[in-house]
């Protein structure tokens, strides 16, 4: 698409992202929300609506929508109502769903976002309500049935609302990815996108700029990564901006998303509220939020990312990178502080669990080193007895195979104390020089300098067994080569 073209339009992008929460039982019924089980094996009376059965409302499902609603600092409904939203889908058991239409949980509130140009900027939310999931159709290749599963039918979901107000695919992938983050760090649900535990339907129209009417809106469905939704969203606003330049009619409707193609295709045409048939449910009671209860749930809200990030920055002077390197993982955090306790080389400390640490769990899925183990290996590293080399090439892997050993003794055993005596270093790359006369010529002559210093001193690290001290021996043969 031309630029020039593209340009003369603003896209308007709102985002519907569903939760699941991380309740042992559904919202509704005893049954078990466990992922990946036997297909219909955690399907109940309740979860079926069958006639004489009454759902019971999970208490802690309202804990967790609080908690959210909290962080984004949204008012907390105290008086709510659940409602029957009707429509007929294979999934569907009951032939409805249970959710909230007039008297959601959590009103208003914002989340700040990257807007990809080095700014934050704050997206608005219109809403976070609790409701309850659908089951899951599933269309297996070469077979003409669908098959169904109502396993996940029934399971406690959020779903969080924002206003029409993201303006990129950009910032529409910064928004999932802080609510993701947000949800791991409360704890309600585990942001897993592969499992469907946090999907995202996404509503895009575009308009002429300095046009305050809204375009026709066009809803995306079921994305399953921040990706993906990036990618539909760029595609939807190039084949709307394209519609509109050949005064083609945008249709209101629902569509899909092919992560192979990269397009969007239509599904149905976009239901009106009234289709749904909304009306308050007969069988649960309105719900209540007391001021006392609500004051409970606050008093457990843990550190919320952004409060993390600063404090971590303030508390042990990291750059906002490392900072938000560290804080994507709650697990990475926690060992971070606990090794920090026992040194003050808070940016060797990042560096090491940004690189060797992150690796080893990457591939492992476990931390093997300890905290103690980690943090007296780096002082090691800066007292000059160890080089980070030895270190995360020989040591890290020892240590990780013994995890009662500690780093000095064991450094020792394996002959790894690095060698500070000068003369020693000197005479080392005395050695060097003399054994590479051409070399030194060229580097006198400013040839590839820096090349050749790397190459003088992976010779000198190999003759020494790589216990010279590199900081002592780099010093040394700059001054030898003049």
């Amino acid at each position: 698409m031309d630029p020039s073209t593209k340009a003369r339009y603003e896209v308007v992008v709102g985002l519907e992202v569903h939760a699941q929460l991380m309740t042992a039982s559904k919202i509704y019924a005893p049954d078990a929300t466990h992922f990946g089980e036997t297909p219909n094996t955690h399907v109940s009376v309740i979860s079926l609506a069958h006639p004489g059965t009454l759902p019971r409302l999970n208490k802690k499902v309202v804990e967790m929508a609080i908690k959210m609603g909290l962080a984004c600092g949204s008012e907390i409904s105290r008086k709510q109502i659940f409602d029957r939203k009707n429509y007929f889908y294979p999934d569907l058991p009951k032939g409805y769903q249970l959710t909230q239409d007039r008297t959601p949980i959590c009103i208003g509130g914002s989340l700040k976002v990257d807007d990809g140009k080095g700014a934050k900027r704050s997206i608005p939310l219109n809403r976070v309500h609790i409701e309850e999931d659908a089951g899951k159709s599933v269309h297996t290749e070469g077979q003409s049935d669908t098959l169904v599963d109502l396993n996940r039918a029934g399971v406690a979901l959020i779903e969080i609302v924002t206003e029409p107000a993201l303006r990129s695919s950009v910032e529409a992938g910064s928004f999932l990815t802080e609510v993701r983050r947000l949800v791991r760090y409360l704890e309600i649900c585990d942001g897993n996108m592969e499992e469907g535990s946090l999907r995202c339907d996404a509503n895009v129209s575009v308009r002429l700029k300095g046009t305050e009417k809204l375009g026709k809106k066009v809803e995306v469905k079921n994305l399953n990564s921040i990706k993906n939704v990036q990618k539909a969203i760029d595609f939807e606003v190039e084949r709307q901006i394209n519609l509109l330049e050949k005064q083609g009619l945008i249709i209101s409707e629902t569509r899909l998303f092919s992560a192979d193609t990269g397009k969007t295709y239509g599904m149905r045409e976009k239901e009106e509220m009234n289709d749904y048939r909304y009306f308050p449910d007969p069988d649960l009671s309105p719900l209540h939020i007391s001021e006392e209860w609500l004051d409970d749930i606050k008093a457990t809200l843990p550190e919320l990312p952004w409060q993390l990030l600063e404090r971590l920055m303030k508390q042990y002077k990291l750059s906002a990178y490392d900072a938000g390197v560290l804080m994507e993982d709650r697990n990475l955090v926690h060992l971070f502080e606990q090794v920090c306790q026992h040194t003050d080389q808070y940016k060797a400390v990042s560096n090491w669990i940004m690189g060797p640490v992150k690796a080893q769990f990457n591939e492992s899925g476990t931390v093997a080193i300890s905290y103690k183990q980690l943090a007296g290996m780096i002082n090691m590293i800066s007292a000059g007895k160890l080089s980070f080399t030895t270190a995360s090439q020989r040591l890290f892997p020892a240590l990780s195979k013994n995890a009662n050993a500690k780093p000095e003794i064991l450094a020792r055993e394996l002959n790894l104390i690095q060698d500070n005596n000068d003369s020693l270093i000197a005479d080392l790359v005395d050695a060097v020089i003399k054994d590479f006369p051409e070399k030194v010529e060229e580097y006198r002559s400013s040839k590839k300098a820096k090349g050749l210093i790397s190459m003088f001193m992976g010779e000198l690290m190999k003759r020494s067994k790589g216990k010279a001290d590199p900081k002592k021996a780099n010093e040394l043969l700059l001054n030898r080569l003049g």
